[in-house]
C-alpha cells in the first residue's frame, strides 16, 4: 500500500498554505519568486533533510499562487479562501 503524503497546512486571511514536506527538496525557489517574501525556512525538514518552508504570518500572504506555479516538486498547494459577501 502506497505511503500517503501529508501535508502541513497553515490557514491565512487569503489562503490557506498547504506544504508537503516529503515532496519539498528546499531548493528555495518558491522562497525567490514570493512578490511579498512570505516565506522562510521551516523547521520541518523535507525529503532530503534540507528545511521545507513556510509562512512567516497570516497577513503577507496574498495568494497570487507563484509559490505553487514554480515548486519543480510540486510540493505546495494553495488553496484560495471565499471572501465573504458584507450582508446588508
Amino acid at each position: 500500500m502506497p505511503k500517503e503524503m501529508e501535508a502541513i497546512s497553515t490557514k491565512m486571511e487569503k489562503a490557506i498554505f498547504h506544504i508537503f514536506p516529503d515532496y519539498c527538496k528546499g531548493c528555495g525557489l518558491c522562497k525567490e519568486k514570493c512578490p511579498n517574501q512570505t516565506l522562510v525556512w521551516s523547521e520541518k525538514l523535507g525529503v532530503y533533510g534540507t528545511p521545507a518552508v513556510k509562512p512567516k504570518d497570516e497577513d503577507s500572504c496574498i495568494a497570487c499562487m507563484i509559490c505553487e506555479m514554480v515548486c519543480p516538486d510540486c510540493a505546495i498547494y494553495i488553496e484560495r479562501l471565499r471572501k465573504k459577501k458584507a450582508v446588508g
